[in-house]
């Protein structure tokens, strides 16, 4: 019998929690798995490294938010999408067709008030044995952790942002 799925939420205000999901997205690809990847912030006018990559692997990319929630014109709208991408990754997580669901960004779509917790934890405990989750973003919720397998917290020691250098393609996207 294969071993149950593993939630794992990759949180904390430092660097890393998306670009470290997508190593998981790679390393789960190379094991010949079936992955989707759903991104609740990120907009489609961002040219990201990593979609470019999976793109080029095959892999399944829902780039479904308009960037920065303080730079959105619209809040209500910004809020809509981030919705709308919960019901593209429940319909992902639930159809058991995957391996490997990243849900990039999604504790913020929580902690803004888009989502209701228990329903998110819900689908994510729920899941099929055969489906992995990644989460990432800051302020992972209480419930998020404690149904978790793994939590990691990255923690800013040092960042460019803070020294006025903008980010890098290839570095930060």
């Amino acid at each position: 019998m294969a071993p149950r799925s593993r939630l794992l939420v990759n949180t904390g205000d430092g660097k890393g929690k998306s670009s470290a999901a997508m190593g998981v997205m790679a390393r789960g690809w190379a094991r010949g798995w079936r992955v989707c990847v759903v991104q609740f912030v990120k907009g489609g006018k961002w040219k990201v490294g990593e979609r470019k990559l999976a793109a080029e692997l095959g892999i399944e990319f829902h780039t479904l938010g308009d960037g920065f929630t303080w730079e959105s014109e619209d809040l209500a709208a910004t809020a809509d999408l981030g919705r709308m991408a919960w019901q593209v990754a429940r319909e992902k997580i639930s159809s058991a067709e995957y391996d490997l669901v990243i849900l990039d960004e999604l504790t913020y779509a929580i902690n803004y008030g888009w989502l209701e917790e228990p329903e998110v934890l819900q689908v994510l405990d729920g899941r099929p044995e055969r489906t992995n989750v990644v989460v990432t973003g800051r302020r992972a919720p209480q419930g998020l952790i404690e149904i978790a397998d793994t939590v990691t917290e990255m923690r800013k020691v040092k960042h460019a942002y803070d020294a006025g250098i903008k980010a890098r393609k290839g570095i930060e996207y």
